[in-house]
């Protein structure tokens, strides 16, 4: 099992952005610009949803609540 590095607000920020970003590029955009918001979006909503974050991990970063 992978261990979450994300914490809640973090991953409602990243799934409320990757869901604007999946508009914008639905909506808005075309090209090369569409298939990086959907990119953007794809990984958004995925590491919001999972709670893993391979960018913090490598970092050494976690927004999760420490827990005693």
């Amino acid at each position: 099992m992978i261990k979450q590095n994300e914490g809640q607000l973090d991953r409602m920020i990243r799934v409320i952005v990757g869901i604007l970003a999946f508009g914008a590029g639905y909506f808005f955009l075309s090209g090369t610009a569409q298939v990086i918001a959907f990119v953007v979006s794809a990984i958004g909503i995925g590491t919001g949803v999972i709670g893993f974050c391979g960018l913090y991990a490598l970092l050494g970063i976690s927004t999760c609540p420490v827990k005693k």
